[in-house]
């Protein structure tokens, strides 16, 4: 078992992969992840889905039949490029200025899934890289990688919070790692960074006031109240991990080439998004993880940051 462990996590790491660990395949708990009373707050806003499969969330077993193990992946992606401070340009989130992680994390947690395979051609299992019912970071947390931070993102002492997250849920039994505790401490940087004030308590998210979510999940009218404090945010939002301690210590420039950002999508001209076709949305972020908010949805977000900019 020791030996299968060490084998995984060394194809892992020949993969690109920062991170591997592992942790028992055990039930969530309430406790571990808050889901119900967070659930229970309206803080998913209109991510319904979240509120759907409540049981296959928490329990890998619903997912995988006999699994054993959670393997968890983390994959580094900060890119260290300046974001421009020029009011005529928007912002759009470091992790979605080169192609989709998805299909690069993906990818990789394929290659490393056949791996195992030819190792134990008997072993089931299902990987997911943020497409299925499964708790990426909490998994992540259980198997050592890192701590949710108080802005509720997972927290890496070697790289900090820029890390995609992947996992492999099997019915391998292998060795398993120790959580890591809590480096936080007293510190609320994130906390009071946030425009928005998202960040509604500690380890807590308010999505309907968050500038990610609200440029990306949300498709309908954009909320008056949000305009004023937008930071020219078009797609996604950084700041509570841009002034998170950890990640001004700690961040590494990823060694993935499809994480550099694509030139023309760095400090986009907002009037350029307003008037942007179609045909240029698609080329423009053809394999981007901005296509999820589609052309209007990016139009919109523009148009309100412009709209904040003459309050």
């Amino acid at each position: 078992m020791q030996s299968l462990t060490k084998t995984i996590k060394q194809k892992a790491n020949e993969l690109g992969f920062e991170h591997t660990g592992v942790s028992p395949a055990a039930k969530l708990t309430d406790e571990e992840i808050h889901l119900a009373e967070w659930l229970s707050r309206g803080y998913h806003a209109t991510m319904y889905w979240m509120a759907r499969n409540r049981d296959r969330r928490t329990d890998p077993q619903k997912i995988v039949p006999g699994a054993q193990s959670v393997i968890s992946v983390g994959l580094n992606y900060y890119t260290p490029h300046e974001i421009s401070d020029r009011p005529e340009r928007g912002k759009i989130s470091r992790y979605a200025w080169g192609d989709d992680y998805h299909d690069i994390v993906g990818e990789r947690l394929k290659l490393l899934w056949e791996f195992i395979k030819t190792l134990e051609p008997a072993a089931e299992g299902r990987y997911y890289v943020d497409t299925g019912p499964v708790m990426d970071k909490v998994w992540a947390e259980r198997a050592g990688i890192g701590w949710i931070g108080k802005h509720t993102n997972l927290i890496s002492r070697e790289y900090g919070s820029w890390l995609f997250l992947g996992e492999i849920i099997t019915t391998l039994e292998l060795e398993y790692d120790i959580p890591t505790q809590d480096y936080c401490g007293t510190c609320r940087r994130c906390i009071d960074a946030c425009p928005t004030e998202a960040i509604v308590d500690e380890y807590v998210l308010d999505s309907n006031k968050c500038l990610s979510y609200i440029t990306i999940e949300h498709r309908d009218q954009y909320p008056d109240f949000i305009k004023p404090n937008t930071d020219r945010w078009i797609f996604g939002c950084d700041i509570c991990q841009d002034v998170c301690p950890w990640n001004i210590k700690f961040s590494r420039p990823t060694a993935v080439e499809g994480f550099e950002p694509r030139p023309e999508n760095l400090n986009p001209l907002l009037i350029d998004i307003v008037e942007m076709t179609q045909e240029d949305f698609s080329r423009r972020f053809r394999k981007s993880p901005v296509k999820r908010t589609k052309l209007s949805g990016l139009k919109r977000n523009a148009r309100a940051v412009m709209e904040g900019r003459a309050v």
